[in-house]
């Protein structure tokens, strides 16, 4: 792992077309802004993991009534999921 410091405005190139800059830090909370271009999927970590265990789940015997739970309790407003 590439570990790097940077201040306020300061940014970090990736492969010529992807920028992270600082755009701002509370206390223990730093506020990035990313560019990339639209193909290439940029999200925070438990989105990222939430997202792939819902395809594993998805490619799982018996999905149909996991996805089904999965939904109902997203939408009443449980987005974790019971395990």
């Amino acid at each position: 792992m590439l570990v790097l410091s940077r201040k306020h405005n300061e940014s970090i190139v990736i492969n010529d077309n992807i920028t992270i800059v600082v755009v701002d830090i509370r206390g223990d909370k730093v506020q990035l802004g990313i560019e990339a271009p639209k193909d290439v999927s940029v999200h925070r970590r438990e989105v990222y993991d939430a997202i792939h265990g819902i395809t594993a789940v998805a490619d799982a015997p018996g999905s149909q009534a996991v996805l089904t739970g999965a939904i109902r309790r997203h939408s009443a407003g449980r987005e974790e999921p019971t395990a």
